[in-house]
């Protein structure tokens, strides 16, 4: 029933080591080394994890939470798993405070380490865990450097606040709320430093900053008599009775090894001397310990082999005599696309004796921990800049890493649809060649088609990396969301009216009045000392509820935490009603939320600028159109920011080619008739160009952003292809009635705004999200296209792909 466990507080400023580790076990521990059987030449994987913070986006439930840790080898033939190893609490927790109770502790039958638990009781709450652990994984004796990845994996575990106040540390193991794994790769294994976010899942929606440094070593194990006298005879007899001879050596495979283990420590040796030097510089800081080591290898160093500066002032202090490589030991290897190191080429090492091969052996081995141990000395010492710093080279490659599911194209948007050309399904050029179409459906198909032909390129292809992959992702790559993207950037000249009135007037003054409240009551921006205001508004669709987009809300909030983010309710259970009224409803919130943050601001220097943006899902796109045409928006247009619409009607219901739902339409405004839904069909007027839709395309309420994101799913039946990427729909072509030409002026009215010369530059950006519903299979949601409308609000990786892949847009 009870699991061993060791429970520490282990603060130690000098040590990596806590003094409570110390004692019996470490003991055991040197008796077991100097008894051990003869393989000598043994490295262990040092994984140390950082966890800085705990950071509360959107937990639905209050309690006590704890992260848990624990580490296995992928291969599942291999038994041993990484073990806990030492622990250092940076920071001494606030034992003082009601929200910390107990203290992290070491399972030894799990082999797992878990913080101490913390108490969450609101949203956005920070919790500052300041804790070190590292596992070491050891291979066997047998066994060539790891061919296999590394399973990381994060239990986020939770127990209910209690009124009686029982124990919470024995109630934590009953209850895992979610999970979280990572992998890391072979190549990996060998030298990494990276920064690594854990959010688990959507209805635990967190964020645990940590960051991970990974090394090769040399396994705490006996040393060459040449370089350390024993104290055990038993060490002196088993190194002699191994090592007879270099020709016994190879002739036993035990040189193989050795060769194989030395070339994994020097790339490791070389992996962390370059590592470090980047970290140096990027935070201007000069590492004393290393500046003054003599880190030379002696006859193995060679001219012109890199020197690794260390030094924040960019002068020489790497060491006596340099760091360098060993002649032809690391080329290609880190190429290799197995992550197996060959040894067929290195005739130098095998021409070793066994003496001079257990010297390079501890030699490596030695330096080697003397670095990492320099390491997490300095990384202690300055662990918030190394943060940041491996955040943004973090941010970097997640870009490059995502574009695996990202597939990017140009787009020209046409002056103008002329209603001559829609007259047949095909026109002619200039030229007088005919060219035909694509209908809608056609469209559709080949945007499906090509998402279907890089998902299977992706299931062939083999990912190779150096970074630690995420699971939620990588675990089955083929199954990730696919989106295209056309973009479009506009730059066009600013026409002086149009200018943001805040920059034309504060140029001259000091501050300028931007809106008026109620009454006598005046809103007003400032230059001086004053921040920048930035508004997300999260608008819900056709019955909807105000917490729908709170995925793509958390992952705004993951990139940039300074974010004001209001999650409209105004419409909440009133999406049947007159767009007019519900455009007036959202415009009264938006305008109320923005200048109760500006009062807010007003304590501390007033507000600088706004950076008002939108995201809406479904007919929340319209009702953020119809707010915008409302007059108490007037004087918020010019901070207009980035518009981000999800699957939005923008040009109604019309040429719908869904039967299936037109059909539910039909019956729907027979049964009930919401003013929404004739809307939508335009049936609310007889005369088209009275009703709704066409008036509302004719207002210029897309003129003023910087940047327009439209995303449509062809898998989405329930919103038109067309009218959701704002673009031509063939299917109006042969249609001669008034219906298509209302049609076409509404698409250029819409056009004609994303044109317009209202900013120096703006971005335009068509993005097709293909999901995969293979689990799924074929049902009703499937057929009448329902589930990919609502995949939107299930799913938040292709909003985390286009978000980091294009940062600048939501900051």
């Amino acid at each position: 029933m009870f699991r061993r466990m060791r429970c520490f507080i282990g603060l130690d400023p000098e040590s990596e080591v806590p003094k409570r580790l110390t004692g019996a076990r470490a003991s055991t521990r040197r008796r077991r080394i100097e008894f051990k059987q003869p393989d000598m030449l043994e490295t262990v994987h040092e994984i140390a994890i950082y966890i800085h913070r705990f950071h509360n986006l959107d937990l639905f439930q209050q309690g006590w939470y704890q992260i848990k840790i624990s580490m296995r080898w992928e291969d599942s033939s291999r038994e041993t798993r990484g073990t806990p190893a030492r622990v250092v609490q940076y920071e001494a927790p606030d034992l003082a405070s009601e929200d910390v109770c107990g203290v992290w502790r070491i399972d030894d039958v799990e082999q797992s380490f878990s913080t101490q638990p913390f108490r969450i009781k609101y949203a956005r709450q920070d919790v500052l865990l300041s804790v070190m652990v590292s596992f070491n994984l050891n291979l066997g004796k047998d066994e060539m450097p790891s061919t296999s990845a590394v399973i990381l994996k994060f239990e986020l575990m939770y127990a209910p606040i209690l009124e009686n106040g029982v124990e919470m540390q024995a109630s934590f193991d009953a209850y895992t709320a979610a999970v979280h794994e990572f992998r890391i790769p072979p190549k990996a294994l060998l030298g990494l430093h990276s920064y690594c976010p854990v959010h688990f899942d959507v209805f635990h929606a967190v964020l645990v900053d940590l960051s991970i440094h990974i090394s090769l070593l040399k396994s705490g194990t006996s040393t060459p008599r040449q370089k350390v006298a024993s104290k055990s005879a038993i060490v002196d007899s088993v190194a002699r009775d191994h090592y007879e001879g270099p020709d016994e050596v190879l002739s036993q495979g035990i040189g193989s090894k050795a060769i194989e283990l030395i070339k994994a420590l020097l790339i490791s040796r070389e992996l962390l001397l370059e590592e470090l030097e980047k970290i140096s510089r990027a935070i201007g800081r000069t590492i004393d310990d290393l500046v003054a080591a003599d880190l030379d290898l002696g006859r193995f160093e060679f001219v012109g082999s890199s020197k690794p500066d260390l030094s924040a002032a960019g002068r020489d202090f790497s060491g006596k005599k340099g760091v360098g490589r060993v002649a032809g030991m690391l080329e290609n290897i880190l190429e290799k696309s197995n992550g197996i190191i060959e040894v067929g080429n290195d005739v130098m090492l095998y021409s070793l004796s066994k003496e001079e091969l257990l010297d390079v052996f501890f030699s490596v081995g030695n330096q080697l921990s003397f670095i990492w141990n320099v390491f997490l000395k300095f990384h202690r010492t300055n662990r918030m800049k190394i943060l940041e710093y491996l955040y943004d080279a973090w941010a970097i490659d997640r870009k490059a890493e995502w574009s695996i599911w990202m597939v990017y194209s140009k787009i020209d948007i046409p002056h103008r649809y002329l209603r001559s050309a829609a007259d047949d399904s095909s026109h002619r050029n200039t030229l007088g060649k005919v060219v035909t179409r694509k209908s809608n459906d056609e469209q559709a198909l080949i945007s499906s088609t090509r998402a279907e032909l890089h998902r299977k390129s992706i299931a062939q292809m083999k990912i190779n990396t150096r970074s630690i992959q995420d699971m939620h992702i990588f675990g089955d790559p083929s199954h990730v969301p696919i989106v295209l993207i056309e973009q479009h950037v506009m730059n066009v000249p600013l026409h002086g009216s149009a200018k943001n009135l805040s920059f034309s007037s504060l140029g001259q003054n000091d501050s300028a009045f931007v809106s008026k409240g109620r009454g006598d009551r005046v809103v007003q921006i400032s230059k001086k000392n004053g921040r920048l205001l930035k508004v997300a508004v999260f608008v819900h669709g056709f019955q909807g509820h105000h917490l729908d987009l709170r995925l793509v809300r958390n992952q705004w909030l993951l990139l940039d935490p300074g974010a004001e983010c209001l999650m409209s309710e105004a419409n909440e259970d009133k999406t049947s009603g007159d767009f007019r009224e519900m455009g007036r409803r959202l415009a009264e919130e938006v305008t109320t939320f923005i200048r109760k943050k500006m009062d807010k601001l007003s304590k501390y220097g007033g507000c600088r600028d706004i950076k008002l943006s939108f995201v809406g899902h479904s007919i929340g796109n319209v009702i953020i159109r119809s707010a915008l045409a409302d007059s108490l928006m007037g004087p918020f247009l010019k901070h207009l920011y980035t518009y981000m619409s999800l699957s939005g009607p923008h040009l109604g219901y019309w040429y719908s080619s869904n039967s299936l739902f037109n059909s539910g339409l039909w019956l729907l405004k027979k049964l009930k008739g919401p003013q929404v839904i004739h809307q939508l069909t335009f049936s609310d007027d007889p005369d088209l160009q009275n009703t709704f839709f066409y008036k509302l395309c004719k207002q210029k309420t897309l003129e003023n952003f910087k940047n327009i994101i439209l995303l449509s799913s062809p898998q989405d039946g329930y919103v038109p292809y067309h009218s959701a990427r704002i673009e031509l729909c063939q299917a109006s072509a042969s249609d001669q009635s008034k219906k298509a030409q209302v049609f076409l002026e509404m698409l250029n009215n819409c056009l004609d705004q994303i044109r317009a010369p209202s900013s120096e530059q703006r971005i335009f950006m068509r993005c097709d999200v293909n999901f995969d519903q293979s689990a799924q299979g074929r049902n009703l949601n499937t057929i009448i296209g329902r589930a990919a409308h609502i995949e939107f609000l299930e799913t938040d990786i292709f909003a985390r792909f286009l978000m980091w892949s294009f940062p600048e847009l939501f900051r």
